[in-house]
């Protein structure tokens, strides 16, 4: 198939690298020009502006936005409706606010162009492992761009299939569902990320209680001078807390056990206050996600091994790097996370 890909950051190049490997026609755009000479210089078709983009594209049209959400990737998609037709398809692939989702797919709706938003998750790695998607939309944009969804999703591999799962198909085994109309995608995914808040600091903090076994101020005889690249390499290997998150783990305390070339500054995407608000207006309790935002905000007055642990993790999956102390506490975009 054919798709624009706008925004050539740390996923939105490699998902347009997937998509070529897999004999897709990708026509790309970014604010960056060397960034578009790049994927020009691997097969994809360059483009000077959103405007020139789109008229190399073969209508029924496809855009991909993956770009910082917020203000740029309302600005983005509301040009790029100018310029597109009934029938074409505007995806927004990075992180936003699901009820803005909503308010979009409304307003674009007029015009007959269908507006398609997928919470994806896969960071740095996905290139290679693949993206988990959660789909929202109309179902006939959706329906159309399977091909797409399914060359960037992980696949079966050589997951073990769940009990009963034969019985109800559907594409979940392979990584990406349609979850429902426009904005469902994104509130899925943004619920993802809150209980991605609180896995993370479960990891951080009993490592922080491991690196703390040792304190003087505990008898000598309970004293234990843990090897905590260890206790995470051997978790990874038949215990029930075993997952990606403490693969990326164990990485970072093999390279560097003590942590010490992160600060403990520790930055929130926007969804972890997202889930939270919709935890608010649905009366739905949820202490370990809300207790784990609020550790991120505390986190940017003082470090604990605990937050070098979180913020390690956050480099591992996502190729985050450490916001400096003064640099602002709040996070206004959302740079492609997982």
């Amino acid at each position: 198939m054919q798709l624009g890909m706008v925004g050539l950051g740390r996923m939105g190049a490699n998902m347009t690298r997937r998509l070529m490997r897999a004999g897709h026609q990708l026509v790309v755009s970014d604010l960056s020009a060397d960034a578009v000479k790049q994927l020009a210089g691997e097969g994809a078709g360059g483009s000077s502006s959103l405007e020139d983009l789109v008229a190399k594209l073969a209508p029924p049209r496809t855009v991909w936005v993956m770009v910082p959400s917020g203000s740029a990737t309302e600005q983005t998609v509301q040009k790029l409706a100018q310029h597109m037709q009934a029938g074409d398809v505007i995806i927004d692939g990075g992180n936003s606010y699901f009820k803005d989702d909503v308010r979009r797919a409304a307003g674009f709706k007029g015009k007959g162009i269908h507006y398609v938003d997928v919470g994806t998750s896969g960071g740095v790695w996905g290139i290679d492992r693949g993206y988990c998607m959660m789909i929202g939309g109309p179902n006939e944009a959706v329906q159309r761009l399977d091909p797409i969804f399914k060359t960037l999703a992980p696949g079966k591999g050589d997951i073990p299939r769940t009990p009963g799962r034969e019985r109800l198909g559907g594409t979940a085994e392979e990584g990406y569902i349609h979850c429902g109309p426009s904005g469902s995608g994104h509130f899925v995914k943004m619920v993802h990320n809150g209980i991605e808040y609180g896995l993370m600091q479960a990891y951080a903090e009993g490592f922080d209680i491991f690196k703390n076994a040792a304190s003087k101020e505990l008898p000598q005889d309970i004293r234990y001078d843990l090897n905590l690249p260890d206790i995470a390499e051997v978790w990874r290997r038949g215990s029930v807390v075993s997952s990606w998150l403490l693969d990326l783990t164990a990485m970072a305390l093999t390279e560097n056990p003590t942590l010490s070339d992160y600060e403990g500054f520790v930055q929130d995407s926007g969804e972890g206050r997202w889930t939270i608000q919709a935890a608010i207006e649905e009366a739905v309790p949820a202490e370990v996600l809300t207790a784990a935002l609020f550790v991120r905000f505390r986190s940017r007055q003082q470090h604990t091994f605990a937050e070098k642990m979180l913020s390690a993790m956050r480099q591992k999956f996502g190729g985050h790097v450490e916001a400096k102390e003064g640099a602002g506490g709040a996070a206004t975009t959302i740079k492609q996370t997982a």
